[in-house]
Order: structure tokens, then sequence, then C-alpha cells
């Protein structure tokens, strides 16, 4: 009688395509990425020497501890939001804006160009052009973007993006040029500008401004626009499935222009804010990345106008904890860069448990040597 092998079952994982995504982890998986981010952060202290605690201190403790460092995690963050509050749009309508870098630089620089037109006898009225420049600003350099995908079907992630490269090099010409101060000491930076035209504070003893204010309208007013009007369906419409929106009757055309005008206008406002609150001035150092680190407080904020409030303040905590890295602790500045691309890098990965799971099975072992099947 031939010998049969009793077959051993070993257990392994595979990932199984869930049946519909999962809602618990559509908001799970961004705080599992942040657990993630931070072990992975307190091996990198170690390999550079340094002490994981006190690290991790500067980077989640220090920018909350006092009403003045609350004061400037607004101040960082509200520049994030609203940039951010203008790539969801996009995203959600299926326009991949990427230079959104570019339009707030040009939202900084014609808010400038107004704000320097004041003098000590000008109204404290011009304050609104300020803001109103800076916003067109933003909507004509994302208007470009718009009208070469528009007319010649150019893409809008490559043409967004190089828009950024002009954008710095608008705003260099300017300030080491026409716009220079010529009583700086050669440095390359505008005058400071007039009291007039700068935005009012909330708090005397911060600077926080109102721009705080404008930020959370905006929040309201995109929640709105996407989940309470018929526009903002078919934007969402037109971005999950282009085929229906087009059998519904919406329009791709105006999909396309009402996203990269929203986001470029509330980049632009981002970079008027700025300028004419916290910096007070033009310089070349007014690109801070905000544009790019919005990308990534968009989708850690699961593109949701209240989710983003959340993410906009993780992502300020990593700008203020690299800046006092760098000063306290003798680490490169690149570590703020580092720890946004790690919680980008691991919220993409934890990603893939919304649509997918890991599953146990089953499966026979190959027969034992020397048995005979």
């Amino acid at each position: 009688m031939d010998e049969w092998i009793v077959e051993r079952d070993m257990l392994n994982f595979k990932l199984e395509v869930r049946p519909a995504p999962s809602h618990l982890w559509t908001f799970a998986s961004p705080l599992l990425a942040l657990v993630l981010t931070v072990l992975i952060g307190i091996v990198l202290f170690q390999l550079l020497g340094k002490d994981p605690v006190r690290g991790l201190q500067m980077f989640f403790w220090e920018p909350v501890k006092s009403a003045y460092a609350l004061g400037e995690l607004v101040v960082k963050a509200t520049p994030l939001l609203l940039i951010a509050l203008g790539l969801a749009v996009c995203f959600r309508s299926n326009v991949w804006n990427i230079g959104a870098e570019g339009q707030y630089i040009l939202g900084a620089v014609t808010a400038s160009g107004v704000a320097l037109m004041a003098d000590k006898t000008t109204g404290s009225w011009i304050v609104v052009l300020v803001i109103l420049a800076g916003v067109a600003g933003g909507l004509v350099w994302a208007g470009i973007t718009a009208l070469l995908r528009d007319r010649f079907n150019a893409n809008e992630i490559l043409v967004s993006l190089m828009m950024v490269y002009i954008a710095v090099q608008v705003l260099g010409f300017l300030v080491y040029g026409p716009w220079k101060d010529p009583n700086g000491y050669n440095f390359p930076q505008t005058q400071n500008f007039e009291a007039a035209t700068r935005i009012p504070k909330l708090i005397s003893s911060s600077r926080m401004s109102i721009g705080v204010l404008f930020a959370l309208v905006g929040v309201a007013a995109v929640w709105v626009f996407l989940f309470r009007t018929r526009a903002g369906f078919a934007q969402q419409v037109g971005g999950l499935a282009p085929a229906a929106a087009r059998y519904a009757g919406f329009s791709s055309r105006r999909a396309l222009w009402t996203a990269l005008l929203v986001s470029g206008g509330m980049a632009g406002l981002a970079g008027a804010l700025e300028v004419a609150g916290p910096i007070g001035q033009l310089t070349p150092y007014v690109p801070a990345g905000y544009g790019f680190a919005a990308i990534i407080v968009a989708y850690v904020g699961r593109l949701h106008p209240v989710g983003l409030v959340f993410s906009s303040l993780l992502m300020s905590m990593f700008y203020i904890g690299g800046e006092l890295a760098q000063s306290r602790m003798g680490l490169p500045k690149s570590l703020t860069g580092v720890f946004q691309g790690l919680l980008l890098f691991t919220l993409l990965a934890c990603d893939t448990l919304v649509n997918y799971r890991w599953v146990r099975q089953a499966r026979a072992s190959a027969p034992l040597p020397g048995v005979k099947p």
C-alpha cells in the first residue's frame, strides 16, 4: 500500500482586495503613518548621535508648550491650511496642481507691489487692496496652467511645476533689482511695508494675525462648496468618474478652470497674508516650501477641509521642530524635509490598508524528504 504524507498546514499572509474601502483605515491610516514616522525619527536621531527624547521634544512639545509657541504654530499653519484647501478642491477634481508654490510666490509679489505704493499718509483701506492683489496674482499664475491645459492639452503637472521656477526668478529679479531697498545695506529685500498695509494682529503679544480667520472661513467655505452645492458635486463627480460627469452634462472645462483658479487664489491669498503679516516685506526667502508641503497636508487631511486643520498644525510642528533642532541640537535644516517626506511615504504605505487587507491562509508544504507519495 502506497504511503501518503500527512501534509502540514503552513500559515502565511497575503494582501487581499477588500469588497469595499475600509472606513476605519481611511482615518486610522494617517495616525499609523504618524506613529511610524516617529519611530523612524527615533532611529535617525540615534544614528546622528543625538538624544531621541530631546529630538522628539523639539518637534512635538516645544511648539505647544506656551501661549506664544501656540501662536507661532498657528502662524506657520495658516498658509499651509489655505494652500491645502485649494489643493483639496483640485485633487478631488482630478486636476493635479503641483505648482501651488509658484502661485503662493506670485501672490506675495503682487501683494508687495501694492504695499510698496503706500506712504505715510495712506489709509488702512489699502490692506484690502493688498489682499485682493495677492489673490489676483495667484489666480493669474494658476490661470496660465489652466489655459495651456484647456487650449493645448498640456500636462498640468509639468506646467504648474515649471511655473514655480519662473515665479522664483521673477521674485529674484525684483528683490535684487527695481524693488531693492536702497537703504537696506545691499541686502536683497524690499523696504519694510508701511503700517497701513500690514495685516492686523489678533493678539498684540503674538505674531498671529487675522489671517487665521481667513483660513477658518476658507475651511467653512470649501466644505460648503464641496459637500453642499451642485457645483462642488460636479467637481467631485468629474474627478471620480469623468464619463459619468459628461453623461450628466457637467462641463470638464468648467471643472478644470474652477479647480485651478480656486487653488491659485487660495495660494495667492496665503502669499499676501505672509508678506503683509509676519514678514512685513518681500525677500528671497518668501518661498518656504509651503506650496509643496501643502500637498502632504492635503493627503494627510484626507482632502477634507476639517482634516486639513489638523494636518496643517502637524506640518507646522515639523517646520518649527526642524528650526529648533537646527539651532539647539546642531542638526541640519534638511531634517524638516526628511520628516515631511517620511510622513508622506509612510502614509502612502499605510493607505494600502484602505483597499486591501492582510489575510492568513493555509497552504500545503512540499513532501517530506525520503517519504514516497
